[in-house]
């Protein structure tokens, strides 16, 4: 199934063909040469996605609490000791709270992490999850942040390979530096759109 993806502020698109890119052009040239493709139109612009270089302490480090556990632990993620007294308490928490931070990696326009993973349901997790590992830059941007600063984007798309992007809802990257990674609309990977804002 072809799927293509288009974004306003600039009328580039992407044409998703399974989990490979099928081409990359203006969106006018690709609906009209694939007529048949499935069209999702987003606002602001299409990216190859972003690195966060936080792995180990966003899902090992941070517990990210079940909805239903709001009257306890509130709904934001909880790092530091209370964390771990959390997962020294009931270490089977520790994949159930993976699983709600990488969706929320998802939801900052992020596909690949750095940092070695060395908890096994963590890493398995992730794995399972499709984001992809990368080696952690020298220096790290400062503050572990879902939005980390400087932001870090990866190489560009390429037609055969990967599809593994997000949509920001910004006019340019320069804007999306500014107002950071809470502005993702989309993040798809190996195809699949793991992450709809609106």
């Amino acid at each position: 199934m072809l799927t293509l993806h288009a974004t306003a502020a600039d009328g580039s698109a992407v044409l998703v063909e399974g989990e490979r890119v099928k081409a990359l052009g203006p969106y006018e040239e690709l609906a009209a040469a694939h007529p048949q493709a499935r069209v999702r139109n987003w606002p602001g612009i299409l990216t190859p996605g972003l690195l966060n270089p936080y792995g180990p302490e966003i899902l090992e480090g941070t517990y990210h609490p079940d909805p239903r556990e709001a009257d306890r632990y509130g709904t934001a993620p909880i790092g530091g000791e209370r964390a771990r007294e959390i997962f020294r308490a009931d270490p089977s928490r520790l994949g159930a709270s993976a699983r709600r931070g990488v969706q929320r990696l998802f939801a900052h326009g992020t596909v690949a992490l750095a940092g070695e993973l060395r908890a096994k349901p963590v890493l398995e997790v992730a794995q399972r999850s499709g984001l992809v590992f990368a080696a952690r830059p020298d220096g790290l941007p400062g503050p572990v942040s879902l939005s980390p600063k400087p932001l870090v984007l990866l190489p560009g798309l390429a037609v055969g390979g990967p599809a593994r992007f997000a949509v920001f809802d910004v006019a340019d990257r320069p804007d999306l530096v500014r107002r950071g990674a809470s502005t993702c609309v989309a993040t798809v990977i190996g195809g699949r759109l793991v992450y709809r804002g609106r």
